[in-house]
């Protein structure tokens, strides 16, 4: 799992983006870090908006656009995140009953994570959206 927990490229070099100015940096190392991952960052922004632009997603997580579409892939791949066509756009369904994919957390779910990173009507509405036909 090679999720880019820092400021890395997609090529997994440092660089790329700059960090999001509300990360914090240790004043030791000054290296910038996040408790969630790119992973984590992208299905937070899914969430708080299915029909985001990818271009979008990047701009808020600080990386590539293409970073966010390997992200994305990773995530239908995983069955966590459904993308739904709808005439020229993409609208994502995400499925909050998956279990999250460490062993350490799997016990807990993706909704659950996002309802520690949301506020708690988007988690409802993402709760009542109904899936594709």
């Amino acid at each position: 799992m090679g999720a880019m927990a820092r400021n890395e490229r997609e090529d997994g070099e440092p660089g790329g983006s700059p960090p999001p100015t509300t990360g914090h940096t240790s004043a030791e190392t000054g290296r910038h870090w996040t408790f969630l991952s790119n992973h984590g960052h992208v299905l937070v922004c899914l969430a708080r908006d299915p029909e985001a632009r990818l271009r979008d997603v990047a701009v808020a997580v600080g990386i590539t656009e293409r970073a966010v579409q390997k992200i994305v892939s990773d995530l239908e791949d995983a069955g966590v995140v459904e993308r739904v066509r709808e005439g020229r756009r993409n609208r994502y369904r995400l499925f909050l009953d998956q279990p999250l994919r460490h062993p350490i957390e799997s016990h807990r779910s993706i909704g659950a994570l996002l309802a520690m990173v949301l506020e708690p009507g988007a988690l409802k509405r993402l709760s009542d959206t109904p899936g594709p036909a």
